[in-house]
Order: structure tokens, then C-alpha cells, then sequence
């Protein structure tokens, strides 16, 4: 049988030009901060969509992918979405982005079409057609605090992160874990994209006498701190929300083995699932394709998510979707996953950076 290719066009060829094909809006950034986990997000779609078309398409249909920069302004990607939708050029919607776009996107779908969300997010947010297969802070970050109260004796912690919706309610439920460990916040620092107050940040950091940081930055940004962080001297554990195998590179790799990252996927987890997915991933797109990470595989989870739902409830109608959504399960690199209550229950991994690479310590 011949390899399935998937198309993936932009969002005014899917308004020009009409076609037979399921169409799914792709939402991942390919600017701005988080653009760096575009390449491999875009590719793992395509990965599963070619998989999917392989087996049959989606409801007897081929999917296109139409891709949409989720790197910008929410209400820009939103308003994008929206005129799809309305215009009938999309039936579905998937991807990885902040949660400020993922929430300006649902009030834009309205309901009208189904949206498989794929990375770590606040919790909530149940709107009738999102579906979510990320980890909300309890099981994402949860293990990380414990594992580092424990075995490093962290018990003054500092929380830096970007200053929107998720990095908010990361603190907030951290705050909450950590008082009822009788751990200290020594201190707190919510800051706007780019980074511009770096030094006076350090200082403080390095004043407070933290033992370990709580980082909800992202992106680039994520990236810029962990380097200035080395740079500066500083030594104390760091437990990212954000960090996967492209942050890990921009930020030229850990000696430390300081640096750890909670996410439910990593390339390095040595299971069946996550080696077949390496090897059918490098068959795909080559040796020297955009590396694997937690980001790029939720998107292959979200598309796979996504066929799996629109083939239980034969439709992609949200109602009928919805009434089915609970046990509908995919066999993914993180195993097999599967939905209640619309979202995926699962706690994250512990990876702590060696060098370029993570080591699985939880």
C-alpha cells in the first residue's frame, strides 16, 4: 500500500479552494516566544494525519491539516479560527499553545466544532467539544515538588513564571501544596514575555536563599533564564513546567544536574510505545528532523485523539461527540490514554537534564 502524505495547507488556501477532505486547524506557534516547538509539533501532526489517512481518514474522509500561527496575539488566533469555522473551511480544531490562546479560541468555536488540546494546562475549562490530554498542576508538578522536598531537602522555594492565566494557577496550586508540606515561598515573580528585567530578577532570586525555583516560564523566555541562571553562579534545583528536549538545546544543555522538567513525555522514556514512535518519526522526516518532545508529541496525540472520537461518535457534531467522549482511549508514546470527565488523568515524568538529554528520575 502506498505512504499516505498529508496536506497541509494555510488558512486562505482553505478558504479558497474547496476539497473533499476533513479539513483540522492546526494550531501551534510558529512565532513568538513558543515558537521554537513549532517544527516538531507541525511534524508529529502530519505523522499521525498520515496515519489516520493510511487506516482510512476520518469518517471515510482524507484530513488536510490547515495550519495557524498559535505564536500570536490570542485574539488575532482566535478571530482566525473563528472565520474558519464560520466559513466552513475547518470541521475540527487540535494543537499546542498557551492557554490565554487556548481559552480566546473555545469562546471563538463556540461549540461548533470539536478542539483536542494537547499540552499541560491550569485545569477547568470544560466547555462542551475541548477536549484535553495534558496534565493539570496537581499531576504535573506535584510529584516534582514532593520528589525535591525529599531528596534534596528543598523547603524554600521561589516561583517564576510568565505573566498569564497558566502560570498563575500553577503558583496557586503550588502555593497551596507547599503550605501543606510546611515549606516556605520566599518569594514570587510573575513577568511579561521577553525577559527585559533579567538581572534585577537574578538578584532578588539570589537574595531570597531559595533551595529550589518553581519555573512556569516558557519558550524562549524559558530558555534566556536557565542560561543567565548558570551564567550568574546560581545553583539550586530548577523544576520546569515548559522545559523539553528544544529548550534543553537553546539552552546549550545541563552539567548541573540542577535542571529538571515535568512533562508526560519525554524522547528518552524507554518503553515500546515511545521507541515506535521514535523510529516511525525519523522513517518520516529524516536523522536531522526537529528533535521529539513533549510539545510535538501532544500533537500527535491530538490528531490520533481526535479520529478516535469523530469514529465512536461517527460524526464530528460536538453534542454526539461529547455524549461519547468519556472511555474513548488511543495508544499513544505515553501508552494508552484515555478520556474522563474530557480530559486524560495521567501524572507527568520527572526528567532531570544530563547534558543534552533527560534522565527519567520519577
Amino acid at each position: 500500500m502506498a505512504e499516505a502524505v498529508t496536506p497541509v495547507i494555510d488558512p486562505l488556501e482553505a478558504q479558497l479552494i474547496q476539497s473533499d477532505a476533513l479539513r483540522v486547524g492546526l494550531v501551534v506557534p510558529v512565532s513568538g516566544v513558543l515558537g521554537l516547538v513549532g517544527p516538531c509539533a507541525i511534524n508529529c501532526a502530519i505523522l499521525a494525519a498520515d496515519e489516520v489517512n493510511l487506516a482510512g481518514g476520518m469518517l471515510g474522509r482524507p484530513i488536510e491539516l490547515v495550519l495557524i500561527d498559535g505564536g500570536r496575539p490570542a485574539r488575532r488566533v482566535s478571530a482566525e479560527v473563528g472565520m474558519l469555522a464560520d466559513s466552513g473551511a475547518i470541521d475540527a480544531v487540535v494543537g499546542t499553545h498557551g492557554s490565554d490562546v487556548r481559552i480566546a479560541v473555545v469562546r471563538a468555536l463556540a461549540g461548533r466544532a470539536p478542539f483536542v488540546y494537547a499540552p499541560p494546562y491550569e485545569g477547568g475549562g470544560h466547555t462542551p467539544g475541548v477536549y484535553f490530554l495534558g496534565e493539570t498542576p496537581d499531576r504535573q508538578l506535584r510529584p516534582g515538588i514532593d520528589w525535591l522536598i525529599e531528596r534534596r531537602r528543598a523547603r524554600r522555594w521561589f516561583l517564576l513564571g510568565n505573566d498569564y492565566i497558566w502560570p498563575r494557577l500553577v503558583h496557586e496550586a503550588a502555593r497551596r501544596h507547599l503550605a501543606a508540606r510546611n515549606v516556605t515561598v520566599v518569594g514570587e515573580r510573575f513577568v511579561p514575555y521577553g525577559m527585559r528585567d533579567l538581572p534585577r530578577i537574578l538578584e532578588r532570586l539570589a537574595t531570597s536563599r531559595a533551595d529550589a525555583v518553581l519555573l512556569s516560564l516558557i519558550g524562549s523566555d524559558l530558555v534566556t533564564f536557565n542560561r543567565a541562571f548558570t551564567a550568574a553562579g546560581l545553583s539550586c534545583p530548577r523544576l520546569c513546567g515548559a522545559l523539553e528536549e528544544h529548550g534543553l538545546l537553546g539552552i546549550g544543555g545541563d552539567a548541573t544536574g540542577e535542571l529538571y522538567g515535568a512533562m508526560g513525555y519525554f524522547a528518552s522514556m524507554v518503553t515500546d510505545d515511545s521507541l515506535s514512535l521514535g523510529e516511525r518519526y525519523i522513517r518520516r522526516f529524516g536523522s536531522s528532523a526537529p528533535l521529539l518532545n513533549g510539545h510535538g508529541q501532544g500533537c500527535y496525540e491530538a490528531v490520533l485523539m481526535l479520529a478516535a472520537l469523530g469514529s465512536r461518535a461517527g460524526t464530528l457534531a460536538v453534542p454526539a461527540v461529547d455524549a461519547i467522549a468519556d472511555g474513548t482511549s488511543i495508544v499513544t508514546a505515553r501508552g494508552r490514554l484515555t478520556l474522563q470527565g474530557r480530559g486524560v488523568r495521567r501524572h507527568a515524568h520527572i526528567g532531570r537534564a544530563d547534558g543534552l538529554d533527560f534522565d527519567i528520575v520519577h
